[in-house]
């Protein structure tokens, strides 16, 4: 459950209190669990990492592959969040071009142009990602949120998180800023904080009990920046 909000709140430091860091790689899993999920948010977070070096390294090939990486989740959009308090510092977008498949294809093949084989390959991806995902690795998929947020604001929202269940929460944003993340517990305690001077910021954590959590998006630039946010 996500009971979405905004709210300042700026911060440094990794402190660990009601719930513990699992910094540990995805591994092979049932995709029954809620973990297979989480392992969908590291190959979004992923594709998006190889993307981003694919544009400014002029590469269509990894473009490309950014895009057969994200052509194999299958995602959850939520709703838009209404309340008037959600948009504080937030522009809901519902117009706006997602973080897709198609997106960064087209973008490869602007590459591509002259280059054959890459233009094949990227017809190939396209034909596959048309014909949707099927038996995912990745159960459900993850749950998919996009939000434009303002210069040196921040977005939040609350999960209820089950003890014992694994959160992976990400942050993917359009590269025109920086983006933090912090995850706060009942109390207000930072429990864990990716700051790494990127755009995409994540954060796992495994509840010792069932507990509700702060997850705080916030851009430090000057300008607004287009975030997508998933979770599983």
């Amino acid at each position: 459950m996500l009971v979405a909000g905004a709210a300042l709140g700026l911060g440094l430091a990794l402190t660990l209190g009601g719930a513990r860091a699992d910094d540990s790689r995805p591994r092979a899993v049932d995709p029954s669990s809620d973990v297979a999920e989480a392992a969908a948010v590291h190959q979004a977070v992923t594709a998006a990492r190889v993307a981003a070096w694919g544009r400014k390294a002029g590469d269509a090939q990894a473009l490309t592959l950014a895009a057969r990486m994200l052509a194999e989740i299958p995602f959850r959009h939520s709703e838009p969040d209404r309340a008037p308090e959600a948009r504080a510092g937030v522009q809901d977008d519902a117009g706006a071009e997602p973080f897709t498949v198609a997106g960064l294809l087209d973008e490869a093949e602007t590459l591509a142009r002259g280059d054959g084989q890459t233009l094949a390959e990227i017809e190939a991806v396209r034909a596959a990602a048309a014909r949707g995902v099927t038996n995912s690795p990745f159960g459900q998929g993850p749950v998919l949120t996009r939000r434009d947020v303002q210069a040196r604001q921040t977005y939040w929202f609350e999960a209820d998180v089950k003890g014992g269940e694994v959160l992976r929460v990400a942050a993917i944003g359009d590269g025109d800023t920086d983006i933090d993340m912090i995850v706060r517990g009942a109390d207000g305690g930072v429990l864990c904080e990716d700051g790494a001077y990127d755009h995409f910021p994540v954060c796992t954590l495994t509840p010792a009990a069932d507990t509700r959590l702060r997850v705080e998006i916030i851009n430090r630039g000057a300008v607004w920046t287009r975030v997508r946010i998933l979770s599983n």
